[in-house]
């Protein structure tokens, strides 16, 4: 049940990556990046709430630079998220995730290598636009050592948990109504997940870890599983061009946690929305 649920969460950290083909044939799949730039730095403490306290448990950090995908110019996007011993207690988590995308964010290529309780699997896909469709190839290694490999095609685009990240943080939120769902087909090396974002409104927060003030736009992550609806985040977008999340509420089976921006630099815009 832990494993499921923090695999869930990763979906879309978050959760949330071919060679450069003409634009006209992929361009439904990309969008216009006004968000960020190459040498942006992002990092998260994670607190779990134990028995009514919350306890730091781990950290995150995430990088984005511009590099090369055989040889054609694309962004290169790490995530590594490290619980430390407390969580070590409850639940190992060891994850590295890696995506490149075209320079309009159009996914290439994704990984995914993760310890998540006793289990070690890796994902990967590789994406193609034949014909304007969005073809990926998927390659699973499940934690006994068998892999597994699939071929999908999809007349719309389709995202993994990183490159849908990217593409979410360029959204017009000035356009969005309260209460307005955005889908979000987000896939790994064995499903696609039927998800979307909710748009929830504007709100000041402050923060807990160093009792800054950012004002935010909020947002639900929502996936229908068996029949139901599950909010699985609830996460705090700075209300300026950066759209940067500053803390997500993390809704898992056995409790809550909630991360919070540390620390930032290399933005690509200023950080307007920070309240004095």
């Amino acid at each position: 049940m832990k494993t499921r649920a923090f695999s869930r969460i990763h979906r879309w950290l978050i959760g949330l990556c071919l060679a450069l083909l003409p634009l006209s044939i992929h361009a439904q799949c990309g969008i216009d990046n006004f968000a960020f730039k190459s040498g942006e730095f992002l990092s998260y403490d994670l607190f779990f709430n134990w028995k009514f306290v919350w306890v730091k448990v781990g950290t995150a950090s995430m990088s984005t630079v511009q590099s090369s995908y055989k040889g054609q110019k694309a962004f290169r996007s790490s995530l590594i998220t490290r619980g430390n011993d407390k969580l070590d207690n409850m639940f190992v988590m060891r994850d590295t995730l890696l995506c490149y995308t075209n320079l309009d964010l159009s996914p290439l290529y994704f990984r995914k290598g993760a310890r998540e309780g006793q289990r070690y699997y890796v994902d990967e896909l590789w994406y193609s636009y034949p014909n304007g469709n969005c073809h990926v190839k998927s390659h699973a290694i499940t934690s006994s050592g068998e892999h597994l490999w699939k071929e999908m095609e999809y007349k719309d685009c389709l995202y993994d948990m990183m490159s849908i990240y990217l593409r979410a943080r360029n959204f017009d939120a000035s356009k969005l109504k309260e209460g307005e769902n955005i889908p979000m087909p987000v896939a790994d090396a064995s499903s696609v997940a039927n998800s979307w974002l909710k748009y929830t409104g504007k709100t000041t927060l402050k923060m807990k870890n160093n009792n800054s003030k950012y004002r935010c736009l909020t947002f639900s992550f929502i996936e229908r599983e068996d029949g139901k609806n599950h909010e699985l985040i609830r996460f705090y977008i700075t209300d300026d061009k950066n759209h940067l999340p500053v803390r997500l509420d993390l809704f898992l089976s056995f409790g809550s946690a909630k991360c919070y921006l540390t620390g930032y630099k290399g933005l690509r815009n200023p950080m307007e929305s920070k309240v004095d």
